[in-house]
């Protein structure tokens, strides 16, 4: 079965930067749209980012453009989520989805597929 496993959580002090991994099995990675998604306490599950198959499309909450960024290694069946410029607000347990299919969807809904989750907290 499909399996995502996060990895790179950690506390770090705003402004500082921390890179995200989850390593997927289970299927072929490369056919499908996979995503981040985040959910901090007494909070619902966010949009992210995610991407397209082949990484040459990438879609951001507008809370994170500019300062986040989505990749995917199809060879290493890999994708990483490199965060800078880490505010308070980002802190949050965040996790690795897969998609249905090629679509870049932002909807948790849209992604069967989660790990476990990883806890980021900025401090100040």
């Amino acid at each position: 079965q499909v399996q995502l496993v996060e990895s790179g959580g950690g506390l770090v002090q705003a402004g500082g930067s921390l890179r995200l991994s989850c390593a997927a099995s289970g299927r072929t990675f490369s056919y499908y749209a996979m995503g981040w998604f985040r959910q901090a306490p007494g909070k619902e599950r966010e949009f992210v980012a995610a991407i397209s198959t082949s990484g040459g499309s990438t879609r951001y909450a507008d809370s994170v453009k500019g300062r986040f960024t989505i990749s995917r290694d199809n060879v290493k069946n890999t994708l990483l989520l490199q965060m800078n410029s880490l505010k308070l607000e980002d802190t949050a347990v965040y996790y690795c989805a897969g998609g249905r299919g090629a679509y870049i969807g932002r909807g948790v809904g849209e992604y069967p597929y989660w790990g476990q989750g990883t806890q980021v907290t900025v401090s100040s």
